[in-house]
């Protein structure tokens, strides 16, 4: 870890948001507050000297005096490209704060709590308490301690036992173009009881142009016994972004969770998936894709802890990267001694379009169990020229087969993603990413399918 430079402003940044924080009166708040500060200034930010951050280098980061992002109203009219059609509720932060006039709760299933984190701590702290800062580790990530000392505002989801919530979820944060640098530390914690059934979307975009933005995201999930839940997050800010995110998963007795992560924006970016195994018989999926180009760097870490007997986790991975783009799966499952019967499977697939485009994979195993079937693979390649000599054959230009195979490839994890109204959406991010040539428009239906109706057009 490296000495923090800027102290003095953090100290002055800490100070100044103690004094305005949620629950600044309930003392284990300020307790947890105080205690990750001191965390931080007692660790720093990771170097490429720890093993967990070798492929990534946070110096950008670490040597900018931030300052808090400055209070801003948007229009309805403003926000309307970046929504969710048909979510159950949404929820939308503008640097960090919740708006309530942009934000959509009316329609709340019966069972189910959906609110801005700050307005539940100051209304019912006693659920906060349960479990916000009871995961997410502040010993062991500089940034969740990070985070965790500047808790301001975020999501609370609470999901009654039993109650399933048909449509997603949607969580929306948006950062505005400012003169200085700026941050904000979304924390959000969502509760989904014994045989709930939920899924959340997490989306970071941004409006108003480019400037210098850090997003430091913690959610903490838990997932009772017999709980199904999805979370999604997107990441799509502008290249001056720096977006580092944090899942951390506890997982009940047969639960059954997953999380999806697509990474499109961002200039550097840090996907950390912690999910801990905790109940017998418990089933995580963690399925991820990246697109990178230009000068982006998309670092993906998974920590998968399987924690307790007879569970099954899978990872699977794709990254599309073009330019001088930098993409980073770091993938680790840790088998506990107890943790007999465990099925574990992890897969990280690569596309590198340029000669300048880079890749480092490290699937990484660790296993204390000796009842166990747990396997690891990693691949890296171009397009299959097989493949684009016989869309060519068939008469695509090879600029529509380039973007066909591209499509197909991404399919693979768009195809795992179970909410309709999730992998609509995302199909849709993913489809204005990937498509700029005149004949094969974004359409509907899944992007595999696209490549199937191509063909027939061309008998």
């Amino acid at each position: 870890m490296a000495a923090v430079a800027h102290i003095d402003s953090w100290l002055e940044n800490f100070t100044e948001a103690e004094k305005s924080a949620a629950g600044r009166s309930l003392p284990w708040l300020h307790r947890l507050r105080e205690d990750a500060f001191a965390r931080f200034c007692e660790t720093g930010f990771p170097t490429t000297k720890d093993e967990d951050w070798r492929f990534t280098n946070v110096s950008a980061i670490a040597r900018t005096a931030f300052r808090p992002a400055s209070a801003v109203r948007l229009a309805a009219g403003d926000t309307a490209a970046w929504r969710v059609d048909d979510a159950a509720a949404t929820l939308v932060f503008v640097n960090g704060r919740f708006s309530a006039e942009l934000s959509e709760l009316d329609f709340v299933p019966k069972g189910v709590t959906v609110a801005s984190l700050r307005g539940r701590i100051e209304s019912h702290p006693e659920e906060v308490e349960k479990h916000l800062g009871r995961y997410a580790d502040t010993q062991r990530d500089p940034f969740v301690a990070l985070n965790t000392a500047f808790i301001g505002d975020g999501a609370y989801v609470h999901v009654a036992r039993g109650v399933v919530v048909e449509a997603p979820i949607y969580l929306l944060y948006l950062s505005t173009k400012e003169e200085a640098a700026t941050m904000t530390h979304p924390r959000n914690l969502i509760v989904a009881d014994d045989e709930a059934q939920v899924a959340v979307i997490e989306d970071y975009a941004s409006v108003g142009g480019e400037s210098v933005v850090f997003s430091n995201a913690v959610t903490e999930l838990v997932a009772g016994e017999s709980t199904v839940a999805q979370h999604y997050l997107i990441e799509r800010e502008h290249l001056k972004a720096f977006n580092v995110s944090t899942l951390r998963i506890e997982q009940g007795r047969s639960a059954n969770v997953a999380s999806h992560s697509v990474l499109l924006g961002g200039g550097l970016v840090r996907n950390n998936v912690h999910p801990v195994l905790a109940g017998e018989g418990g089933e995580c999926l963690i399925n991820g894709l990246f697109l990178g180009t230009g000068s982006q760097h998309l670092d993906n870490y998974m920590h998968v802890e399987h924690a307790a007997p007879h569970c099954g986790s899978r990872q699977f991975y794709n990254g599309i990267l073009d330019g001088q783009a930098h993409g980073v799966f770091h993938g680790r499952i840790v088998v506990h001694k107890i943790a007999q019967k465990t099925d574990a499977k992890q897969t990280n697939r690569n596309l590198l379009l340029s000669d300048d485009a880079q890749i480092d994979t490290k699937p990484q195993l660790e296993i204390y169990a000796d009842d166990v079937k747990c396997t690891h693979g990693a691949t890296i390649g171009q397009i299959e020229e097989n493949a684009l000599f016989y869309l060519q054959s068939r008469g695509i230009s090879e600029m529509e087969a380039r973007k066909l195979l591209l499509m197909a490839f991404a399919d693979e994890c768009v195809e795992r993603m179970q909410s309709d109204v999730a992998r609509g959406h995302i199909e849709r991010l993913v489809n204005e990413h990937l498509l700029f040539t005149e004949g094969i428009a974004p359409q509907s239906g899944t992007l595999g399918r696209v490549v199937e109706r191509k063909l027939e057009e061309v008998g």
